[in-house]
């Protein structure tokens, strides 16, 4: 399972049942759960934490130094959880002293080639990060929300569950749970109703979603009362709970 070539450090642990593949380098204080399996040259650098069941694609680099002038080469972490896809060239790196210091990816995730996951960064379950996507340091990913190819989330942005950014958003303030954006410049462009629908939303909730979209983006009214109309509304929707809560929170504002 482990290939005579691979260079491993003797202070990492490895699972029964992990596979490492030709010339991949895994250093010390990696952690990598069963059933795992490092593909060739992938470089795997710790402290870093694997889960189960993870396919991890050659020529990725997963758990190196964040790229932060302030990083001073003080013990930071990457956590991974299960079931994970990562594929080629993809960069994920350790967290910074100035936040939690860990990155968070996890579980069922599909990170395709060439995406980049920075410093702090937080990404939920299910989550989609297509070719090319790219997350600012301290960004945080909710469940089921994927970034289109070539998508990029600046620092401190909040990206909301089940939401879907099309091919080359640029992602600028925090993304509401449910919205689909896209364009350039990008634009809210309504509910992800697909989405929803393949992950079996009621056509009532999906309703609901899309009258709340009107009060927060189409309405004039003040994003504070689109707030209290939504959190009124979701006394009858369980679905529109997840959105009120998003927009009581502090932020970065939400794309508008």
């Amino acid at each position: 399972m482990i290939d005579p070539r691979a260079a491993i450090d003797p202070q990492a642990e490895l699972d029964e049942g992990v596979s490492v593949g030709p010339f991949a380098v895994i250093g010390a204080g990696v952690q990598i759960g069963a059933g795992t399996e490092i593909g060739p040259h992938a470089v795997i650098k710790g402290p870093t934490r694997i889960g189960r069941d993870n396919r991890i694609f050659q020529f990725a680099s997963v758990g190196e130094d964040p790229q932060d002038m302030k990083y001073a080469g003080e013990v930071t972490y990457l956590e991974i959880g299960d079931r994970n896809t990562i594929r080629e060239f993809a960069t994920v790196h350790r967290g910074t002293r100035q936040d939690h210091g860990v990155t968070r990816i996890g579980d069922d995730n599909l990170l395709m080639a060439y995406t980049h996951v920075a410093h702090d960064c937080r990404i939920g379950n299910h989550v989609i990060m297509a070719n090319a996507a790219s997350l600012g340091g301290h960004v945080q990913v909710d469940d089921w929300a994927i970034l289109g190819g070539f998508t990029t989330v600046h620092q401190f942005c909040r990206i909301g569950a089940h939401s879907f950014c099309g091919m080359g958003s640029s992602i600028t303030k925090d993304l509401p749970p449910y919205v689909l954006v896209g364009g350039s410049p990008t634009k809210p462009r309504g509910i992800n109703s697909e989405g929803l629908q393949r992950r079996g939303f009621s056509e009532d909730s999906i309703a609901a979603l899309k009258r709340a979209y009107r009060r927060i983006y189409l309405s004039g009214v003040s994003l504070a009362e689109a707030t209290r109309e939504v959190r009124a509304m979701s006394g009858d929707f369980d679905a529109l709970k997840p959105l009120a809560d998003f927009l009581e929170q502090e932020g970065r504002s939400i794309l508008r």
